[in-house]
This record gives structure tokens, sequence and C-alpha cells, in this order.
């Protein structure tokens, strides 16, 4: 019952963030980087892939038994008959994780971080004597960050061709401040703009061995200022690859 709610809640949350998706900003949120360490010297990496077609890039490593560094990255390129849009962000931080529960399998993850990255968006009018209108914008911006996860090894699986796959689940609130540093439209200066996301995710994992797992991601994108370009909207729901190596193991 439990795990049926949960799918119904993700679900509901997808279904929101395909209608959060229409809107359009010159910021696209990478995925989260929750690497659930638990021990010195485990080392992450994961891979993901948005319905957009953004992907994106997460590597952490734990340099002690409580202390872990991150590196994550993302990058898209789409084009459309309308609409061209590219970006690409790189991100580093770092911070605190802690396990505890009685079989140690909860994991709390304090991270904060910059970054930094471009996104380059055309607009095209298609007008009725047969011209084409273009709209270039070009933004160079600047991201700080800080995060809290919370995360479950839990005993809880799924049967897939007569085999258990135990699941994992986790809760991710980002808040985000992303500045332009730079911002022309059509070769011309712009107002620079700025905003502040919140940035609520939640995932599931399941565990395919010791070492690697699949991972559905959904999530959205609330901006607290109003804006017209640095706007929320983009949402996050993805598929992705996730290798841990080392680290403690709880089945």
């Amino acid at each position: 019952m439990l795990f049926r709610s949960r799918l119904n809640f993700l679900s509901f949350l997808a279904i929101m963030s395909v209608l959060l998706a229409s809107c359009s900003s010159v910021y696209m949120p990478n995925v989260p980087n929750s690497p659930m360490l638990s021990a010195k010297n485990e080392i992450h990496a994961a891979g993901h892939l948005s319905l957009k077609g953004n992907l994106s890039f997460n590597t952490a490593y734990a340099v002690s038994d409580h202390v872990g560094v991150l590196f994550n990255g993302s990058f898209i390129d789409q084009s459309k008959r309308r609409k061209d849009f590219s970006q690409d962000l790189v991100e580093a931080g770092a911070g605190y994780y802690t396990t505890f529960g009685r079989e140690n399998n909860r994991i709390l993850e304090i991270y904060g971080g910059l970054g930094t990255g471009s996104t380059q968006r055309i607009y095209r009018t298609f007008e009725d004597d047969g011209s084409i209108t273009t709209d270039l914008q070009k933004v160079k911006f600047n991201k700080a960050f800080v995060q809290v996860s919370y995360s479950t090894k839990e005993k809880n699986s799924v049967t897939l061709f007569s085999k258990k796959f135990p699941l994992n689940y986790g809760t991710i609130f980002r808040i985000s401040h992303v500045s332009m540093s730079k911002f022309d439209r059509n070769n011309i200066a712009q107002p620079l703009e700025d905003n502040i996301f919140i940035e609520p995710v939640f995932f599931t994992r399941l565990k395919l061995n010791e070492n690697f797992q699949l991972q559905y991601t959904t999530g959205s994108n609330f901006g607290l200022k109003n804006r017209d370009f640095m706007t929320a909207g983009s949402s996050v729901f993805t598929l992705g690859v996730i290798v841990n190596l080392g680290g403690t193991k709880v089945f």
C-alpha cells in the first residue's frame, strides 16, 4: 500500500511537471545531486536525461565519513522549427552527510555550491510574405545553491522477471540563486535579471546490484521573483543511471 501511494504521488508530480514545462525561461535546472554517501572514499556517478533532452551528469566523493564534495554538469541543444534552445551548466559544491536509523539505512545530506552557465535562445516568426523574423537571446549566468536531501535505503522491493529488486527513495529541497552576468538580445545589451528558485525534487532508485541503480526523478521549479526572462517553469522529470562504489552495504 505504501509503495502504491508513492507511485500515485509521483505520477501526479510527473503530470504537473509536464504542464509546467510549457513555460519558457532562459534557465533550465539540472538534476540535483543526491549521492547518498555513507562512508569515506565512496564514489558516486550518475547520468540523467530529461523529456526535453537536457543531459545531466552528477558526481560525488566522500572525503571523510561525514564530508562529501560534488561536481555537476548539464547540457542541452534543442532545435525546433520555431525555437532553438541550448544551455550548458557546471557547478561544484561540498557539504555534510550522515547515516542514522536502526540499520543506518537513512541518509541526511546538506550541500552548498557555486556554478556558472550560458544559454542561447532563438525564436522564429514566419510572416505571411514568406520572410522570417528572429529573436536571438544570449545569456551568461552565475548560480549559488543550498540543498538538503533525505533518503532511505528501504527493504521494500519490486518483483520483475521473478527477481526482487530493492527500492531506494529520496527527497531533495534545493534553493538556487541564479543571476545574469550578461544578457544580449539581438546583439544589444539588456538589463540583467536574477531570481531565487525553490526546487523540490523526489526520486526513486531501483537497485540492480550492489553498484548500479536506475533512477526516476520528478520535481518542479518555482521562482520567488517576478521576472520577464529569468523565470520559473522548467520542471525536472528524468530517467537516469546511478553508480555507487564503496560505502556502507545495507542489503
